[in-house]
């Protein structure tokens, strides 16, 4: 591999330099931060909030538990954390202010304020201690990050002994026919729907693009395994459109 080849990585179907793409990243998360929201639910017809609870059914999380949950974006799995486990408390990171301060203008961020923590922060260099959380999750984020394996590291740094990695994100359908039928709506619907409800195809086409540069389950799965994480399964959810990934620090 040349020097040349080791320092890009991919921005959707682009090849960019590595050092480009974070702020490739946190401009499409700062233009579309205030229709995020609106946009899971008509991307996913709202099933995004079904593939969260499976990962909170999965995760199990218990009282007086710290979470940290990366690319956290405006709380939607902390405000899941938090409501299952009395006593509880959530650090949001996301390396997008703007993100942020959408999260902290929702009902949820408002009556759970004791217990939750915003800090912008990038995922490959998180401003936190080693052995200092819990849990660790990051949902519908890790493949916007530049170096994927660099961000599985810090989440194991980071990660109490006895600690969890919950990993949700997009992924690849087994079935060809069904993968061909899903990339057809992605295409042609989602870009569609990101120019007609926040004014902005080019960030939804890159989001489109993204899923399908992503690894597939066994490859992502090797991968969280390499950080050192054990007892490391996953679970696909609705055909695999996305798929939950789990492991241990032991």
């Amino acid at each position: 591999m040349t020097a040349e080849q080791s320092n890009t990585t991919h921005f959707g179907f682009k090849t960019v330099d590595e050092g480009e793409k974070a702020g490739m990243v946190h401009g499409v998360f700062s233009r579309v931060a205030s229709k995020y929201d609106i946009m899971n639910d008509l991307m996913s017809m709202g099933i995004h909030r079904i593939w969260k609870d499976a990962m909170m059914d999965w995760l199990a999380p218990r009282p007086g538990q710290k979470l940290l949950d990366v690319a956290g974006g405006t709380g939607d799995v902390a405000f899941r954390f938090l409501e299952r486990a009395p006593g509880a408390t959530a650090t949001v990171c996301d390396m997008t202010e703007s993100m942020l301060l959408a999260g902290q203008t929702r009902a949820e961020a408002n009556d759970m304020a004791q217990r939750l923590d915003w800090i912008v922060g990038d995922a490959m260099a998180l401003p936190f201690a080693d052995n200092s959380f819990d849990t660790y999750t990051i949902s519908f984020g890790i493949r916007n990050v530049t170096r994927v394996q660099d961000a599985l590291d810090e989440a194991y740094r980071v990660l109490k002994p006895g600690g969890r990695l919950m990993v949700l994100e997009f992924s690849q359908i087994p079935n060809e026919l069904m993968q061909k039928v899903y990339d057809l709506y992605s295409f042609n619907i989602i870009p569609v729907m990101g120019q007609i409800v926040a004014n902005d195809r080019d960030s939804y086409q890159y989001l489109v693009e993204s899923i399908r540069k992503f690894p597939d389950q066994e490859t992502f799965l090797a991968m969280i395994r390499k950080a050192g994480f054990e007892q490391a399964s996953y679970r696909n959810l609705t055909m695999g459109i996305a798929a939950l990934h789990s492991g241990w620090k032991i």
